[in-house]
């Protein structure tokens, strides 16, 4: 009898943590930040969206969109872009706090218009940063870090993603 009760109740925990498992696979979010452009004074605002995948509740692969920023210099519209795929550890700590790493690839965009004339340049590069979260519910989540986009590029942000 004893054998058949520790059965179901393996069973029954298996179960429970297998739907644990599944929940909160898929996440979207958005952030606001600045970015550093070394050689310019002045830090620039930017703004992102992205969508990721729990792969197991310490690694995601997350892809988005981010503008980097957007500045006038010399009567010249500048804009920098970064569209990127990383994949992201994580370690949980306690009372829903966490850490996460970030590696991955990105294309970052640079756009100049004056006068008429308009010049586009882009580059592959490798992307890494490191942040923190905070889960305010099983599904809410804010988040801060830092990006390295670029050798002359650093992004600082905040933001939010939902998970469903």
């Amino acid at each position: 009898m004893f054998k058949k009760i520790a059965f179901a109740a393996a069973l029954t925990v298996m179960a429970s943590s297998s739907f644990a498992a599944e929940a909160n696979k898929f996440y979207v979010g958005g952030d606001f930040g600045t970015t550093k452009v070394d050689d310019y004074s002045d830090r620039e605002t930017g703004y992102g969206a992205f969508v990721g995948y729990n792969i197991t509740p310490t690694i995601a692969v997350e892809a988005g969109y981010r503008r980097l920023a957007s500045f006038d210099e010399y009567n010249t519209d500048v804009t920098f872009d970064q569209a990127a795929i990383s994949v992201i550890g994580s370690v949980p700590l306690s009372s829903g706090f966490g850490l996460f790493g970030r590696l991955g690839y990105n294309r970052l965009e640079a756009k100049a218009s004056a006068g008429g004339f308009s010049a586009t340049e882009s580059t592959n590069k490798a992307l890494y940063g490191f942040g923190a979260t905070y889960a305010f519910t099983p599904a809410i989540s804010g988040r801060i870090e830092v990006q390295r986009p670029s050798s002359d590029l650093t992004n600082f942000s905040a933001g939010v993603s939902f998970q469903f």
